[in-house]
């Protein structure tokens, strides 16, 4: 199953470096654009769940490496909750 690694840019500048067990996260985040942070989230949360879904699919279990990034996604998006101009760009997508 092909990995995909993409890179965030959060609200503080800080870049991270992320991972999806397959492909379906491309089908959520797009290399260069921004996302107001609810957004982000809800399209992080489909993206990672549909990529377990699919190691789920193929090896009988879902992918723990995706439900870590997205707990590590929400932990760092809890940091700016209450920035109602908050948003995340997605610079990069490899895989």
């Amino acid at each position: 199953m092909p990995e995909v690694r993409f890179t965030l840019r959060w609200p503080d500048g800080l870049e991270e470096s992320c991972y999806s067990p397959s492909t379906a996260i491309k089908n959520f985040v797009s290399a260069g654009e921004t996302y107001p942070l609810p957004d982000f989230l809800e399209r992080a949360r489909t993206g990672l769940n549909e990529a377990s879904n699919r190691v789920a699919a193929k090896y009988g279990f879902a992918c723990s490496s995706a439900m870590s990034q997205l707990a590590r996604i929400e932990f760092r998006a809890n940091q700016f909750a209450g920035d109602e101009d908050a948003a995340v760009t997605c610079l990069v997508v490899d895989g």
